[in-house]
This record gives structure tokens, sequence and C-alpha cells, in this order.
């Protein structure tokens, strides 16, 4: 840097690759082979057992350094908040997934104990998700309607409606559960990096309309039957409206003063949540509220209100699975699979970095895994966590898993002991609940706009998965995320660049007006690695940037060196000392046919920039060679700068360079390279130039 002003100058040799490598010395680093992989992972010693024991049970490793002290009245106090919050939503939630209330205490316990052991994340809490609710419900009602006979299943005869859906639920969840642990034990946790976050903010914005969709029928107070399947919600709103007189006044009234007290309450809790201990806790007290006066007031027979009901006390004994319903849900049940631990991982991502900890993807998905397969095994159905519960759960002091085990033991004794106390409370308090905690997915409707304008294929999860159904929403918008990978991949922006005059930057010569071309050098950009799939588009993008198709103007050459052949021959043509071939205009040269053309190429030096190159496959390596051969033998030199080091290894251990493609090439930076060919090309004025216009010119190889 030069003091005081804002330039650097550099003094260096002009370095190909070759030069480089000569001057500096690599540090030999051996390569593991598939072997030598292999052998490392089936090694076994002491302390990788260890490892593995703490990776698998990471309980061990946080309980070791726990503070009682310091973090135990705070996990108290968030576990008994989370709890109440758990046992409320789980009954709110249920009704997404068309099961009775209780059920969902079931799935705010079970899956909670298992993750207390095998989970990563100390924040999160476990439990029903809306989403994963409503996805289940689909699947309910498609294989147990409303109305109408239920599928033909076996392992359906002697149940109730109700027995058959809890079978259907739990035995979806038992394969979902199977799916994550599954990929767990196999590592892919990867998988959750092709969701991207407008995929997933898409997904649940166009999930939060149906679930909002789904509880008007409790808002309002109508008997409307569940509808799954492609365009659902629009039948389902045309049943809804169809309905409409018949909406019941008192859930109507209930249902607006739940949401707007709650609205009110939560928003001064995100107001002044640096000034309170602990948020109010409005959804508990509204429902403890709404129990109390729904039992005095009679509601369920004065005013036809329906209410949760009878809530059995304990807990039911285990259940198999039932392998009929595993082959009519696989499809469905993948995709809860992916949602689940997807919605899961974010969340408990956003919290390990604020309270800087790690979480392991695998892990986790072992985690919940094992979790939604016990908990089906006694009638939960699939959890993930909800992004409010959760909040809760930190936001009250929760330091570690322990306060979602004291949130699990709430719900253990609203199911044992108090749960009847919650049977006069009406389904419209649930539904208004739910309704309410779909604030912050609604609000990302805002982003819509925004989207559209700058990427319209981000927009397509949304409007998909709120016609197509949630299933078939999240594969069209995997798929179009996909495809657009593919294609941007496929067909990328190739360019043609310039030098910036006086500097050694070098842009796209479309987008600047200052800028340096040497006649004769062209350099082409190519913003993709390079394989089977894309290979013929560089070619065709390279051949319309040099403005000649190689392969075109040698068949011309030989073409017409045939004939010049013939025409020495008949001493129609003359050697000269520089070994050319001339014919001046005479009478000679009508006896040329007219169809001999010999092209001339103007471009005597071509750069291919691969500092965007990240691979070469194979039929790449061959199209890539087949193509430098052709432009050498035009008589263009071509040079490559920027090569990613493991692509000019795998070059060279591919036998890609011979007599004609050479290992000289290479060139270390683009102004490198372009240095070198001024160097080797100096401008000559064009006063010196011969006079093509009435010669024949032709250089002859021998």
């Amino acid at each position: 840097m030069r003091p005081g002003v804002k330039q650097y100058v550099v003094a260096r040799p002009l370095y190909s690759e070759e030069s480089f490598s000569e001057e500096h010395d690599k540090v030999y680093r051996h390569r593991k082979t598939m072997l030598d992989h292999i052998k490392q992972y089936f090694t076994c010693d002491a302390k990788r057992a260890k490892n593995a024991a703490l990776s698998l049970l990471p309980v061990i490793g946080w309980i070791k350094m726990y503070r009682i002290k310091e973090w135990l009245l705070s996990d108290i106090v968030s576990g008994i908040s989370t709890g109440l919050v758990a046992v409320l939503q789980g009954l709110a939630y249920c009704l997404l997934a068309s099961l009775p209330p209780w059920y969902g205490l079931f799935s705010a316990f079970f899956p909670v104990v298992i993750y207390f052991f095998l989970g990563t994340s100390r924040h999160i809490s476990v439990g029903p998700f809306p989403v994963l609710c409503l996805m289940i419900g689909s699947v309910v009602t498609r294989l147990v309607p409303d109305e109408g006979p239920p599928a033909n299943i076996t392992g359906f005869e002697g149940l109730t409606r109700d027995e058959q859906r809890v079978l259907v639920a739990s035995s979806v969840t038992f394969l979902a559960g199977i799916m994550q642990l599954a990929m767990g034990v196999m590592q892919v946790g990867f998988v959750v990096m092709y969701l991207s976050d407008t995929l997933v903010s898409g997904f649940t914005t166009a999930a939060a309309i149906h679930i909002l969709v789904s509880q008007l029928k409790f808002v309002l107070g109508l008997e409307v039957r569940g509808i799954s399947g492609p365009l659902a919600i629009i039948y389902t709103l045309e049943i809804i409206f169809e309905k409409i007189t018949s909406t019941n006044v008192c859930d109507v009234v209930i249902s607006l003063v739940i949401m707007v007290v709650v609205f009110i309450v939560k928003e001064l809790n995100d107001r002044f949540k640096s000034k309170l201990p602990v948020p109010i806790p409005i959804e508990v007290i509204m429902t403890v509220i709404a129990c109390g006066v729904s039992y005095a007031f009679d509601f369920k027979t004065r005013y036809g209100i329906d209410v949760v009901g009878h809530i059995p006390k304990g807990y039911e004994s285990p259940m198999a699975p039932n392998l009929h319903i595993f082959q009519e849900t696989t499809v469905e049940a993948f995709p809860m699979a992916i949602v689940g631990f997807a919605v899961a991982f974010s969340v408990a991502k956003v919290y390990s970095v604020k309270h800087d900890y790690t979480i392991d993807g695998n892990q986790e998905l072992i985690a919940f895994g094992v979790s939604n397969i016990f908990g089906a095994s006694f009638k939960s159905f699939a959890a993930s966590t909800a992004l409010s519960r959760s909040a809760v759960q930190e936001s009250t002091g929760g330091k570690t898993q322990i306060a979602g085990l004291l949130s699990a033991i709430i719900v253990m004794i609203v199911t044992l002991a108090i749960g009847f106390l919650l049977e006069p409370l009406p389904k419209s308090v649930l539904g208004a609940v739910v309704i309410v905690n779909l604030k912050g997915m609604l609000m990302q409707f805002r982003e819509i706009p925004y989207l559209w304008r700058r990427d319209k294929p981000d927009c397509v999860p949304v409007f998909a998965s709120i016609l197509l159904g949630l299933d078939l929403g999240l594969a069209a918008g995997l798929g179009v995320e996909l495809i657009s990978v593919v294609l941007r991949t496929q067909f990328p922006r190739c360019s043609v660049l310039a030098n910036i005059r006086g500097t050694d930057i070098y842009k796209d010569r479309k987008d600047y007006v200052d800028i340096y071309e040497p006649e004769g050098v062209k350099i082409f950009r190519i913003p993709s690695p390079i394989f089977f799939a894309n290979i013929e588009f560089f070619r065709g993008k390279l051949v319309e940037a040099v403005g000649f198709n190689p392969l075109r103007v040698l068949r011309k050459r030989n073409k017409a060196l045939r004939m010049i052949r013939k025409l020495l021959k008949k001493g129609y043509l003359q050697w000269t000392s520089g070994r050319h071939l001339f014919t001046l205009e005479t009478d000679m040269t009508k006896k040329l046919p007219a169809n001999i053309v010999v092209p001339r190429v103007d471009t005597h030096s071509l750069i291919l920039d691969f500092a965007a190159v990240s691979f070469l496959d194979i039929s790449a390596l061959k199209g890539l060679k087949t193509l430098l051969k052709e432009l050498i033998r035009v008589e263009v030199e071509v040079y490559i700068v920027a090569c990613d080091p493991y692509i000019l290894e795998k070059l060279h251990n591919c036998c890609f360079f011979d007599d004609e493609v050479q290992p000289s090439m290479f060139f270390l930076t683009l102004h490198d390279a372009m240095l070198y060919i001024l160097e080797k090309h100096p401008l000559e004025s064009t006063e010196k130039k011969p006079d093509y216009d009435r010669m024949l010119f032709l250089t002859v190889h021998t």
C-alpha cells in the first residue's frame, strides 16, 4: 500500500501454473482412499466409544455441568409455564388432526420424555406442531372420512370411528419416526439444507391459511366434514359459506372475546418483555375462565355449544402400528418426517446460536425418530416443536431440557388427575387460541409481494400448498426449487469480459464504458460447474462469443485444402518462400469452385476464466478437450486461468494433456494470461498489415 493513498502496487513475475509451481513448493498431503475411510469408520477405541455414547445420549454431556443453584429455579419456573401452555396447545392442536382432544396430551408427554435423553437442543419445547397436526388430519380424514365408510384397511374391524382415526394417526407417526431414525442413522441430516428458508416460510405461511380455515368451523359452531386432497381449502370454504346462516352466535362471541383479549395481552408481553419476569400466560387464564363460565351457565345444554367433553383419566395401553396403513400413507409420512425435523432444527439452531452451544442435525433426527416411534406406540401423533411454546420455555428462563421434562410432568398431572376440569371447555375457545397463535406465520404474507418481484419461483410453495394441499404443495415447491437450481447450473449466464482501463480488473464488457479489449483476444467466463448436462451449452455460448465455429472452420479449410492440392498439381497455385499459397486475381481464379470458401479467424488468443468452475466430470472433460483441440487446430491459442487446484489435479490424473493440449496453457490469474498474450502478440500498426482483399491466404501444416 502506498501511504496516504488508497492504491496498492504489486511487482511480481508473470506466472503460469507451471512457473508458479516451480518457484513455490507445495506441502505434501496424503489423500485418504475409500479403503482408508472404511477402516477409520469401523475402527473402535476407548475414546471413540466414549464420544459415541455422548453423541447418542447428549443428556450425559450437559447434566454433568448443570449448575443447580443458578439454573434449577429458572428451569422450574419455565417448566411450569411451558407445561400449562403445552396442555392447552395439546388440546387445541389435536382438533387439527381430527382426533379426540385428550390425545393431544399424549403427544405433549411421551415425545418430550424421550427427547430429554436424546435431543441436543436445550431450549425447544417438543410436542404438537400445528402444521404437522394438519398434515396428519388430512391423512386421517382421507382414510376415515366424516361421512361415508372408512377405507378398506385390515384392522379397522370392530373399532369405532375415533379408534380408527387414532390408529391411522399413530401408524403414520410411527412410520414418519422410522424414516427420521433411518435418516439419522445413515447420517443424512444435511437433507434439511435442501429446504431453503423461503421454501419453509412459504410452506408454513400456506399451512397457516389451512389451519385458519380448518378452525372456522369451531369458531362459528358449524358441522363441516373434513376434506383432503387438492383444492380441499376451496371446497371447505364453499361448505362454510353454504352453512353460514347456521352459525352459533354464542361460539362466535366467545371466540372473538378470547382472540381480542389474548392478542392484546400477547402484544403487551412482547412490548414489556424486558420488564416482566414471566410472560402473562393469558391463554391459560382465559381457558380457566372459559371453563368456569361454560360450567356455570351450562353452555352445552343451553346454547348447543360443542365442548371438549369426557377426558379419560390415565394413559391407554400400548398399540402396535398397522402395516396396511403403512402402505397407504408412505407418500404422506415422508414429508411429515422432513417438515417435522426441518422446523424443529431451524428453531433449535436459532436458540443454539443465541446461547452459544452446538446442535447435531443427525442426532436430532435420531431423537425425533425415537420420540415419534415411542410416542406412537402410546397413541400420540407426530411431534416437532411449536414456535410459541418454545418461545415461552426460553423466555421464562429455561436453561436446559429439565424445563421440558417438568412441562411433561405438568401434562401428566392433568392427564392423571385434573383433566376432568377441562371437560366443559368450548372447542371454540381452542379454535380461537389456535388462530391467535397463527399471527407469526400469517405475518409472513408480507414477504410474498417482495418475493414475487424478485424471484417468482420462491412463491410456488405458497400457492401450491394452498391449492394442492400441504403434502403435494411441499413436493411441488421442492421440485421447483431443485429444477431452478438445475436450470441455473445447466444454463448459466456466460459473459465476455474486458479489461477496465488502468487496472488488473476484468468485468462484463456490456456493463462498462471505459474498457480495453486487445484486438484478436477474447475472454470468456462460465460461472458454474461444467458437467455432462451443460457441456453443449458451454460450447454453444463459447462459439457465439468468439464469432465462429472451430469445427466448421476446420471442415471448410480441409475441403479447401483438398481443392488446393488439385490446383497445385495443375500449376494454378504456387508456393511462396514463407510456405504460403496464394493466387492473384487473374483468369485462373475463375477455375476455383464457387462453393469453396476459406474462412478467416480474426481471434488469435482465447482466455477461459475458470474462477467459478467448481468441478468437471468425465463427460465435460472429454468435451472440453475436443473443443480445445478444435480451437488449437484453427490456430487459436487457448489459455485457462484461475483453475481450481483440484480440477487441475483431476486433469492430470485423467490424462487430459497431450501434444496439443498442454499444461502450459494454464495461468494463475486472468491478468497474467493477458500480459503473456500482449507480450507474445505485440500490437502492430495497421499500415503494416498486408492487403488481403485480392489474396487468398492459407497456412498449410506440413
